[in-house]
């Protein structure tokens, strides 16, 4: 399907003829994304410019709440895109499964998807990690997210991008891994995609 960007100004030349808009719209092409990802936690330690983290002489949080930065990396496939990787930091907290945190002047909240070319997709998620699993997870599921997820630009081919969709996410007891699968869709500029 293609849609027209409704992004431009009324800026008229002065060999425009009366009510002809000057700049063209860009074309773009909205389709389906599809991505499955797997991600390694580098980080989930509390940090001070993510909140307070109040914890017991074992080092366990005492709550209400504990903000933590977790930084998350991995790769994956989208059928568009291939193969490609992505990077994920923003602060959560570790009581209420919360993220990002609304704090401000906590640290910069970051994810993209970069392509083996380099061109990254830059997305974010938000919303709540749930304990336990849902009655269609497999019996290894120990916590669970369900959240929207946008585009928020990109560069290369994805400059200008938008888009969104939900999430469908699970931490696992066979592996330290985080899993991702998220569906959506994504407008381009035509030709970029």
């Amino acid at each position: 399907m293609l849609l027209w960007s409704s992004d431009f100004g009324n800026h008229l030349r002065a060999d425009d003829p009366p009510g002809k808009d000057s700049k063209e719209p860009a074309e773009t092409v909205t389709m389906p994304v599809d991505f499955i990802f797997l991600g390694n936690y580098l980080s989930a330690d509390p940090e001070a410019a993510c909140g307070d983290c109040p914890v017991d002489e074992e080092g366990q949080p005492t709550g209400p709440e504990c903000w933590v930065r977790v930084i998350n990396d991995g790769e994956g496939t989208e059928i568009n895109m291939g193969k490609f990787t992505h990077h994920f930091a923003f602060c959560a907290d570790w009581i209420n499964g919360t993220y990002p945190s609304p704090k401000e002047g906590s640290p910069d909240t970051e994810g993209y998807f970069v392509t083996p070319n380099g061109d990254r997709l830059y997305v974010m998620s938000a919303g709540t990690v749930h304990e336990g699993r849902l009655p269609e997870h497999p019996e290894y599921v120990n916590s669970w997210w369900r959240d929207p997820w946008t585009v928020s630009g990109g560069t290369g081919r994805f400059e200008g991008a938008t888009g969104s969709g939900m999430t469908d996410d699970y931490n696992s007891d066979l592996d330290s891994y985080s899993h991702h699968h998220w569906k959506g869709t994504i407008t381009l500029e035509k030709g970029k995609q």
